[in-house]
Parts: C-alpha cells; sequence; structure tokens
C-alpha cells in the first residue's frame, strides 16, 4: 500500500485529502499538532503523524516521513500574520523539501496559490507577504531537483465539490472547492509519472478530475 506523507495533514484540503486517498487504497500518513485533532484523522483512515513543523528539525522530519513514496505539503498560516507565514509557507516548506531528500522521496506535490488571488481588492501588507513567500516556495521547490507538481487554486470554497475543474498551465482567475482541490491531489498521486515537473492553475470548471489531469500528461 503506497504511503503519502501530508505535511498539513489536519488542514481543510489535507483532511479532505487523507480521506480521498485512503479510499483510493493509499495510506495517508498526516501530520498535526493538537492532540485533538488524531482521533478526526484516524476516522479519516490516515495514519496520524503528531509533529509541529516549524519545531522539527530537517532530520526529525525526514525520520516522520521516511517509508513513504510521495510527500504533499499542504499546510498554510491562515493569516496568522508575516512572521507564522514566513515560517510555515517560507522556511516550512523548505524545510519539507529537504527532509523529503533525505528520507529519499523523490516524488513532491505543493499546494501554492493563484497568481492573480485578490488582485482586485485592497493590497495589505500580510497578503502582498504571503504571495511573495509561496512565489519564493514555488522556486524553491522547482529548483530541489525533486518530482515537483505545483497546484495554484484559485479561491478556496467550502462549498462541497463535483469533481469538475478547469486545470491547465494559464487559465483565468475563478473559484474553486477545498474538496476538488484535494480530488486533483489524489488524482496527482496516481499519475505518477505522467504528470510531473509542471505548475497546474486551478479552479471549478466542467471537465471530470482524471480527464482534465490526464490532459496534462
Amino acid at each position: 500500500m503506497p504511503k503519502i506523507f501530508i505535511v498539513g495533514g489536519a488542514g481543510k484540503v489535507g483532511r479532505r485529502l487523507a480521506q480521498q486517498l485512503s479510499e483510493r487504497g493509499h495510506e495517508p500518513l498526516s501530520l498535526y499538532r493538537k492532540a485533538e485533532q488524531r482521533d478526526e484523522l484516524t476516522a479519516l483512515g490516515a495514519t496520524p503523524i503528531e509533529g509541529d513543523l516549524i519545531s522539527l528539525s530537517v532530520e526529525d522530519l525526514a525520520d516522520l516521513m521516511r517509508g513513504c513514496d510521495t510527500a504533499v505539503f499542504s499546510a498554510g498560516a491562515g493569516g496568522a500574520g508575516m512572521e507564522v507565514t514566513n515560517a510555515i509557507d517560507g522556511a516550512g516548506l523548505e524545510k519539507a523539501v529537504e527532509a523529503a531528500k533525505v528520507a529519499g522521496i523523490q516524488r513532491f506535490l505543493l499546494v501554492s496559490v493563484f497568481p492573480d488571488a485578490l488582485r482586485d481588492q485592497e493590497r495589505k501588507d500580510d497578503f502582498e507577504n504571503y504571495i511573495k513567500v509561496k512565489k519564493l516556495a514555488d522556486a524553491y521547490l522547482v529548483a530541489s531537483g525533486l518530482d515537483y507538481v505545483i497546484v495554484r487554486p484559485g479561491t478556496l470554497t467550502e462549498e462541497t465539490g463535483r469533481g469538475r475543474v478547469r486545470a491547465d498551465l494559464a487559465i483565468p482567475y475563478g473559484e474553486v472547492p477545498r474538496d476538488d482541490v484535494a480530488a486533483v491531489l489524489a488524482e496527482l498521486v496516481d499519475r505518477r509519472p505522467d504528470v510531473t515537473r509542471t505548475i497546474i492553475e486551478l479552479t471549478e470548471g466542467e471537465m471530470p478530475v482524471s480527464d482534465a489531469i490526464a490532459r496534462l500528461a
């Protein structure tokens, strides 16, 4: 059974991904920080792995990742301020990439941000820093030598996913349910090595997830 390590496993996308991977016959290992998150992750079919991304060393994180086939990074500061954004979305991603290398994991999927996110709204320092950090994180992964796929979803919603998306190298900005972001990540796990070393922009659409990702193979 393929093992998939999810950094940010207790997050809104990470939880959905764990459930979908479990249903596909994978063994998701979900990194979590708070004790109350453990039982929920177990109920979703994940193996809960306790650890704090900020305080873990590269070596300690690599030990937790060892034996997995793929790493997925869906962690995020969630608007907690520049310092936390820098520590999780920036330094945390770099730490996870280096840990994956140490652990012998080649496949690395990253949930990033659509480059046009909220461009039509008032520019705020915290959000501008977030966009900058995410772009630098993307560049770090691209330069890592790993077998990467970066997914840049539009504005995330809590709507029930329809399993239909628009996914391509460049598309107009829009919204996308978290359910469907998770579905795309799960499909990418199964599409190795067909889809590799690419950046995918993602919104809701009319094409079934499997077809949308197959087009990018």
